[in-house]
């Protein structure tokens, strides 16, 4: 686990440049740190560089940037390959020098040429450099596990794990795109490809990019749709069969992530997942496995008590820590250093405290990311379901919506707030996306922009040739909210404190065997996560785990109207918005004032103006940190 940049450029960018971009991200590798450049041909420069938090062969041979022996490959590279042994043993004619998964690639680099990703099995944001062909590939995991930036001016390439390094890079400038800021106020993040900068991207999950003299090509290696169209081509039929299969690879994908020459332990919130996953490790472990929870004080969201349940059952060596509204409030000043374009999902608070409390112990931890998404546990895909039995009614009622008579009586607006709702909600490419319709038109009258903005809801449901809503909408979240959302919280709320988090579910293996899986095992009978369930009860009493699930909101609408009002009304201070020529000065400056007023308006409304006050909020502390302060 590190982080990694470098460029590809004709610019004159000398060593300690790239040696200061690399510094800033001193928190994803305090172990040690490389810096180089090198000749590529055509007035092009290579420089490749490398911050290191060593968990494989912790000596010096596992420095980067690394090279081949016969100097034709370099790699900088940030993640970890779990399956490094085996690929090692394919190729015994290359002479190893380390016990490093680096190496590992360069040699299957050197074997099959860049189609090698295909054969590594992990996560990962790689860079390769090949003198031969004059080439620097860019290489992502599967599922976005790990992130990688790249900014591409005319005919030069900058990349990095983190933004702060590119916005670093000689020639950078920074403006703001603002046809991303609609959907960044709505979703609370910014997906791939897309970043709060103009001419940087991220590159997409399962995606590769080559560069060469100037010219680039990108591609997809691995597509969650096109993934899930070929293997759901061969399901499998019989319950106990994929139940058995589907524990014989989560086992194997946590034992592989267990491999570690560091001290190594588990979240454990004392949900399915977690507990699944200690189970699992402790089952693998010779000796009990650290794990580690926060509890709050407030009875109604405290869910430690459980965890600790689960891990005296399971005999794991526990930590918990509670923690209050104070603890959680310390740490909004210090979202945008390590959250470097606006991240407004405030979960990554608790997940910052987690992170920090686990780092005291070990540098890897192991996580039940993934489960909801690819075992239907999230709420709102039971209201998917039940939105499309209600589709026909929809359609209906906003047929008679649409009648003259009705529309001149104002009838329309006094429906109530879910009839609204599935009578909207018309559109093909977004039928799973459905909500407030008046929370979608405030975020867009918020931007001030001449070019038309991204879509508030991503309107690519068709893609997945899918007609069950519920399959579409969990594909449509490994697609964005995964990537997007919850494991860029994650890898920077745990890099943060330099710890490793590694997620099993999230195993190429598994997540592949999870889309032959029929969907009625994973959804049964309204039975959200069945088939996963059914497999963590074959370690865990039914008891220890059956309970609603709980969580906890920061409270956002109370710091906002409390202790962070005076800096939110000078955020939205009519004058300084207009200066700033991003947002629409009059609108923002008077829903601000309005919110702050009122609050959040009651459910039956659909409102929920804490949300985009926050998003708002975020967005104004991290241009105040990396705009208007270096500017």
């Amino acid at each position: 686990m590190c982080g990694i940049c470098g460029f590809v450029s004709r610019r004159d960018i000398r060593l300690s440049q790239l040696k200061k971009m690399n510094d800033l991200m001193y928190h994803r590798g305090p172990d040690d740190s490389g810096e180089e450049i090198y000749g590529a041909g055509g007035g092009y420069q290579v420089g490749f560089a490398q911050r290191r938090l060593s968990i494989l062969d912790l000596s010096s041979l596992g420095h980067q940037p690394m090279h081949s022996e016969n100097g034709r490959v370099s790699v900088v590279y940030n993640g970890e390959i779990y399956n490094f042994g085996q690929l090692k043993e394919e190729m015994p004619d290359y002479p190893f020098r380390s016990n490093c998964d680096t190496e590992v690639i360069i040699a299957a680099y050197l074997k099959w040429g860049i189609d090698c990703v295909n054969r590594l099995k992990g996560m990962f944001a790689i860079a390769l450099f090949d003198r031969e062909c004059g080439t620097v590939y860019l290489v992502r995991d599967r599922i976005g596990k790990k992130p990688l930036y790249y900014w591409q001016d005319g005919e030069n390439l900058v990349f990095a794990s983190e933004l702060k390094p590119i916005m670093e890079c000689p020639g950078f400038e920074k403006k703001i795109r603002k046809e991303v800021l609609s959907r960044y106020l709505y979703q609370q993040y910014i997906n791939a490809p897309e970043t709060i900068f103009e001419d940087v991207y991220k590159l997409e999950p399962g995606g590769m990019l080559s560069f060469a003299q100037g010219k680039t090509e990108k591609r997809k290696y691995w597509d969650v749709g096109k993934v899930y169209a070929q293997q759901k081509k061969n399901p499998v039929k019989d319950y106990e069969e994929a139940k058995g299969r589907l524990k014989e690879l989560l086992k194997k994908a946590t034992a592989d992530r267990m491999i570690a020459d560091v001290p190594l332990g588990t979240f454990l919130s004392g949900g399915y997942d977690s507990s699944l996953i200690t189970a699992m490790a402790q089952e693998c472990s010779k000796e009990p496995v650290k794990t580690f929870s926060i509890g709050f004080h407030e009875e109604r969201y405290n869910e430690a008590k459980y965890a600790g349940q689960v891990a005296d059952y399971l005999g794991t060596n526990h930590t918990e820590m509670y923690i209050d509204e104070k603890q959680m409030f310390d740490l909004v000043e210090s979202i945008p250093a390590y959250y470097d374009e606006p991240f407004a999902d405030s979960s990554q608070i608790p997940s910052m405290l987690v992170a920090a409390l686990a780092r005291e112990k070990v540098t890897v931890v192991l996580s039940g990311d993934g489960g909801d998404e690819f075992y239907c546990g999230y709420n709102i895909y039971e209201n998917v379901a039940q939105a499309q039995m209600l589709d026909w009614a929809g359609a209906a009622v906003h047929g008679i919506c649409g009648l003259p008579l009705i529309n001149k009586t104002g009838l329309a607006e006094k429906l109530p707030f879910r009839v609204r709702v599935i009578a909207e909600n018309r559109n093909r490419e977004t039928k799973t996306q459905f909500g407030a319709s008046n929370y979608v038109v405030r975020a867009r009258k918020m931007v001030c922009t001449e070019r038309v903005g991204l879509p508030c809801h991503y309107e690519t449901e068709s893609s997945y040739g899918e007609k069950q809503w519920q399959i579409c909408r969990m594909l449509l979240d490994m697609d964005t909210y995964l990537p997007g959302d919850i494991l860029c919280k994650v890898d920077r709320a745990s890099m943060k404190y330099s710890l490793e988090a590694r997620c099993p579910i999230l195993d190429q293996d598994v997540m592949e065997y999870s889309y032959r899986i029929p969907h009625e095992f994973k959804y049964c009978k309204g039975d959200k996560k069945h088939i996963l369930k059914d497999i963590a009860y074959d370690y865990i009493p039914k008891e220890l785990l059956d309970r609603p699930k709980v969580g906890f909101g920061v409270p956002l609408d109370k710091w906002l109207r409390g202790p962070l009002k005076e800096q939110l009304l000078d955020y939205s201070r009519k004058d300084y918005l207009e200066r700033q020529g991003i947002f629409n000065a009059a609108y923002v400056s008077d829903m601000i004032r309005e919110y702050i007023r009122t609050g959040d308006a009651g459910p039956a409304t659909g409102a929920n103006y804490s949300k985009l006050s926050w998003s708002f909020f975020i967005f104004e502390q991290w241009y105040r940190r990396y705009v208007q302060q270096a500017g």
